[in-house]
């Protein structure tokens, strides 16, 4: 298992516009050779955005992307005609295959922060989609079949433990509050890599949230 910790994660965004940008892999400019992925997931971005912040159109190919938000509401337009309002809760899923070009906005009045997770899907082409599952349930794993992957939302409170998926590659991502894995004492913004694995569990050191990518393949 592979920690890394909030504070390790690049900085980037943009500051002036009310975009503050923590990414856990190499992105942009921050290129770090030997941290290009793991498993399938090639980003784990946690954005926040003042209210009237945003990401004007911009371009994606080849990439599953899943966002996840933690707090507030974050607007999305996309170039097949979707526009969508997703809140905490909701898992959203747009498929660049091809080529897809799409915005995002803090259009509340409130801050936003969430968590996009770019994933390499098994085939490159195709058409894009897009997906959003309202309320999402801990008991329903969500699949995104193109990276060969799962991603699994548990909610905990203290004291109470929920198992890591057994499987070849995991990401466990902490969106708040704190657990214990394997020894390790885990907080916001913190991960872990792990690579095999079976018969961990993850415990609540106080009420928390987390996002598990269960994966077959590197």
């Amino acid at each position: 298992m592979d920690v890394r910790r909030a504070g390790e994660r690049y900085r980037g965004g943009d500051p002036e516009a009310g975009i503050d940008s923590r990414h856990a892999f190499s992105f942009g400019p921050h290129y770090d050779p030997d941290n290009l992925r793991f498993g399938a997931v090639i980003a784990c971005n946690e954005e926040h955005l003042v209210p009237g912040a945003g990401f004007d159109e911009h371009p994606h190919s080849h990439t599953e992307i899943v966002t996840w938000v933690a707090e507030g509401e974050l607007t999305h337009r996309d170039s097949t005609g979707h526009e969508t309002v997703v809140r905490p809760g909701d898992v959203q899923r747009l498929s660049a295959a091809a080529g897809v070009r799409h915005v995002e906005r803090n259009d509340a009045e409130t801050p936003l922060t969430f968590v996009q997770m770019w994933l390499a899907p098994r085939a490159p082409g195709g058409d894009p989609s897009y997906e959003i599952v309202r309320g999402i349930a801990d008991s329903t794993p969500y699949a995104v079949p193109e990276a060969g992957a799962m991603l699994h939302v548990r909610r905990l409170g203290a004291g109470e433990r929920t198992a890591v998926p057994d499987a070849p590659y995991v990401y466990v991502h902490v969106v708040r509050g704190e657990v214990r894995l394997d020894g390790e004492e885990l907080a916001a913004g913190d991960a872990a890599r792990i690579t095999e694995a079976k018969d961990l569990e993850a415990v609540g050191v106080t009420g928390a949230e987390l996002l598990l990518w269960e994966m077959t393949a590197g």
